[in-house]
């Protein structure tokens, strides 16, 4: 009889324990679902996630694929870029290190940096077109206020350095020196 108690109980806790294995793989393949509608675009600073435009787009299944397949192009090609632009700047600033530096040089990295922030624009333009492409009017209109901090002026108050926002020489945006604004002022 307590042989049998025993087993009851070992039989329940495996019960017990078995559920509870399944539950946990059963939430952590919905995180993971949940992780792929929050792909993070990342563009010149700012940051979108598929959960952000879901909610705030109010979008359905069929716009989350297009979101989908629009962010996977623009992604890697927005980082390649961003990555390109960054050793660019590192390039500069090396080159602004020397005790002369060679004005030749640091012309040819600006052409390029600049040619390289024309390319990224050009790719988040695509990527605004093919999103806002599948947006009702009241969608579109949420989108353009999603969109515009990637589009605002470049006024003299907005760089650093100057103006509002700037905060001991290193306006918005630097975090231990290194600019995560990314804007297109001739102060980068």
């Amino acid at each position: 009889m307590n042989k049998t108690k025993i087993l009851t109980w070992s039989v329940i806790l495996l019960v017990v324990l078995n559920m509870s294995t399944i539950g946990t793989i059963v939430w952590r393949n919905s995180e993971e679902v949940r992780e792929q509608d929050s792909l993070v675009v990342v563009s010149e600073g700012s940051r979108f996630t598929g959960r952000h435009f879901r909610n705030t787009l109010d979008f359905d299944e069929e716009q989350m694929k297009v979101f989908r397949e629009a962010n996977r192009r623009f992604q890697p090609r927005s980082h390649t870029i961003i990555y390109r632009i960054d050793s660019l700047k590192n390039k500069m600033f090396d080159e602004l290190q020397h005790v002369k530096p060679d004005s030749l040089i640091l012309d040819s990295l600006s052409l390029q940096i600049g040619a390289q922030h024309t390319a990224l624009k050009r790719e988040t333009i695509r990527f605004y077109q093919q999103i806002k492409a599948v947006c009702s009017p009241e969608q579109q209109a949420r989108l353009g206020t999603v969109f515009k901090p990637l589009f605002r002026n470049e006024s003299i108050g907005n760089r650093r350095g100057g103006g509002k926002g700037a905060t001991n020489g290193q306006g918005k945006g630097h975090v231990n020196g290194r600019n995560f604004n990314n804007k297109d002022s001739v102060n980068d």
